[in-house]
């Protein structure tokens, strides 16, 4: 038991400790919680495309049904973004998402979605770890049934009637888009929504390979060299879209930019939706400040929170949020599921691109706004030894990085140091990886560079 636990967005571990009786044991405490919670009814799991995905969600599945509880399965690997839509279209009381996201081939991972299809905050997941028990089934004829089922389409039918309703029309003819699944499980749905949507289709790792290439399916620039190089290639497609493992992420490819950074991406996409719609927007504190000046502009208000997307979701219910994003490319949208989602992203990226280019989107906010660049890099840090380094630098907060005052220390995840030039840096623990992420936006790349040196100096004699 003590090697299961919930970070950021679920367990996740190397296959060493990511293992059958361990994943029974979290399935057991998912029923034991739904039935302290009164909860009766269907779960839907799913499952991305790693070599031992499927064999855990039936594992699940088992304990799930041997429970009491009917199970719904799709037929294959499918992003995490349709078993969260699933559960609130049929009205489910929770599913699960058996996937590692972007880490590699060695892990996998399980995360637990409630009834309302966003990501599980502490409370449940503390309540489910309370629970952690072998398998205790009922009586085989209290047993419930598993059956596969379609979340392609009542997903891609939902996405493609919001993006109608955003934009006036979800019609993509003409438009030409290279799809990148890094052989994950955004292939033949990423891809197919595109084309249902009039746009042709250039498919790039649309193969399934359980372990990634030999990579991990992490939408970084240099994991994206061939999609950048066709999309900036002089007859190149119009854009270039990519998903990571579980397609709940999402990269985007420009002609003139190549990579088009996350950040830069959200504060495009807020401002097309505030063309026809109005709305707060909520970003993590990792997330560009560029978002909070779009909002002035427009007379709205940011709302600041936590990495993880769970607390996203959270602030998105509070305030009605019209988008919620983080810097690491998952978004979502007032009317969807409140669950990032890079499958209806990838749509609504091309909806807006055949709107206006993103690049020239992009170059007049930039104009309008002001230049800003983001970066981040990691610091090894053991996960037993996160809370002890954050501790330890509690007593060592400077009053001044790189030569510019802190004027405030925002604490709601890690250090945030917010400088007297409007730069910032940003020391907080990762909830997936054995690191400490150092982060830093300013007006150019120089000055960020110079504001992670800093970082890096203050930290690393910690750990």
């Amino acid at each position: 038991m003590e090697t299961i636990s919930f970070g950021t967005d679920g367990w996740r571990a190397t296959l060493e400790e990511f293992t059958a009786p361990r994943v029974r044991m979290v399935g057991q405490a998912v029923a034991t919680y739904l039935r302290d919670e009164g909860l009766e009814g269907t779960v839907a799991i799913g499952y991305d495309a790693r070599e031992t995905s499927r064999g855990f969600a039936e594992e699940l599945a088992r304990v799930l049904c041997a429970n009491g509880f009917d199970v719904v399965l799709p037929e294959r690997d499918r992003p995490t973004p349709l078993v969260a839509h699933a559960i609130v279209d049929r009205d489910l009381v929770g599913g699960f998402a058996v996937t590692a996201s972007h880490n590699p081939p060695e892990y996998n991972g399980v995360k637990f979605i409630p009834d309302d299809g966003a990501p599980a905050l502490p409370a449940v997941t503390d309540a489910i770890a309370d629970r952690l028990a072998e398998p205790d089934p009922l009586p085989e004829a209290e047993h419930g049934t598993v059956e596969e089922v379609d979340l392609v389409g009542p997903h891609a039918d939902d996405a493609l009637a919001l993006v109608e309703s955003i934009t006036g029309g979800a019609d993509l003819e003409g438009l030409s888009v290279a799809y990148d699944a890094m052989h994950g499980s955004g292939r033949d749905t990423t891809d197919a929504l595109l084309e249902r949507a009039g746009a042709s289709v250039e498919r790039l790792r649309c193969e399934r390979d359980p372990a990634f290439g030999g990579g991990a399916p992490e939408p970084a620039p240099e994991n994206l060299e061939t999609l950048i190089e066709r999309v900036t290639d002089d007859d190149g497609p119009d854009l270039g879209i990519a998903n990571d493992g579980d397609a709940d992420r999402i990269a985007v490819v420009t002609p003139d930019r190549g990579y088009l950074d996350e950040n830069r991406f959200f504060a495009a996409l807020y401002d097309f939706l505030l063309e026809s719609d109005a709305g707060p927007a909520v970003r993590t504190v990792s997330t560009t400040f560029l978002i909070d000046r779009i909002a002035e502009a427009h007379g709205e208000t940011v709302h600041e929170v936590p990495v993880g997307f769970k607390w996203v979701a959270e602030a998105m219910a509070e305030h009605d949020a019209l988008v919620g994003g983080e810097e690491s490319g998952g978004f979502t949208v007032r009317g969807h599921v409140r669950e990032k989602d890079g499958v209806l992203m990838a749509l609504l990226a091309a909806a807006m691109h055949a709107a206006e280019p993103l690049d020239d989107r992009v170059d007049r906010l930039l104009e309008e706004h002001g230049t800003v660049v983001q970066d981040k890099v990691s610091v090894a840090c053991p996960d037993d030894e996160k809370a002890r380094v954050l501790a330890a630098l509690e007593d060592e907060i400077p009053d001044a990085v790189a030569g510019t005052a802190v004027e405030d220390v925002n604490t709601a995840d890690g250090f945030k140091l917010q400088l007297a030039d409007g730069s910032w840096l940003l020391v907080r623990p990762s909830g997936t990886e054995p690191v400490l992420r150092v982060y830093a936006e300013a007006s150019d790349e120089a000055r960020v560079e110079e504001l992670l040196e800093a970082g890096e100096e203050l930290v690393e004699p910690l750990v």
